[in-house]
């Protein structure tokens, strides 16, 4: 029995280290790819020490690597397996937890906006009549994203109008199935004009499905 506890106790810090809305935050920014601590406070909205007590609490648990560049820390998931462990930890809490949903709804506003999946999205990039857009910080983009698609975080969007084709299909997409920027962008494209759906999902579910990224 001794022995059986500790463990069920070794399991239990990974289920410990998950149990902070914070540090899920930090492993879905981390999802999308390396990034420094103070990348990662800003992104998050904590301070730097925060930040760095929260990482720490996912390093110890083996959920996420370091690595030192001068004096900075770099953070990284473990492995893609704790990229999936994220998406399978949300795809559970959607199934059977009620709050989850009138949490998205409240979050990503009503379901206004038209979506693709990503079989669909990879027919019609084949086909050649659609302009995906990546509506995700730059940084984001640059540590890995759909090939072909433009880079245009969302607070840059009306600045970049003009850079869209006015007639087609614009694909906007961000990190995941739960990610704001996309729907923002998609009823923005709409307010002006333009042809616009989301995928619907992201960066996250694309990687693991072993899709081409660039």
């Amino acid at each position: 029995m001794e022995h059986k506890t500790a463990l069920f106790d070794a399991f239990a810090q990974v289920g410990k280290a998950l149990g902070s809305a914070k540090r899920l935050e930090l492993i879905e920014l981390l999802a999308q790819g390396e990034r420094s601590v103070e990348v990662l406070a800003a992104a998050a909205g904590l301070g730097l020490t925060t930040a760095s007590n929260q990482l720490q609490v996912l390093r110890q648990s083996g959920l996420v690597a370091t690595r030192k560049e001068g004096t900075k820390v770099f953070y990284r998931l473990a492995g893609d397996d704790v990229a999936a462990l994220w998406a399978t930890f949300r795809q559970v809490a959607a199934t059977h937890l009620a709050e989850v949903d009138r949490a998205r709804e409240a979050y990503l506003g009503p379901a206004d906006t038209q979506e693709l999946t990503r079989d669909q999205l990879l027919r019609r990039i084949q086909d050649g009549d659609v302009t995906v857009i990546d509506v995700r910080p730059r940084e984001e983009y640059a540590a890995g994203h759909i090939p072909g698609a433009l880079s245009i975080p969302v607070d840059e969007l009306l600045d970049h109008l003009a850079d869209l084709p006015e007639d087609g299909t614009i694909v906007a997409y961000c990190r995941g199935a739960y990610c704001v920027f996309s729907h923002e962008a998609v009823r923005t494209l709409l307010s002006h004009g333009r042809d616009a759906v989301r995928l619907e999902d992201g960066m996250l579910e694309w990687r693991l499905a072993h899709l081409p990224v660039a």
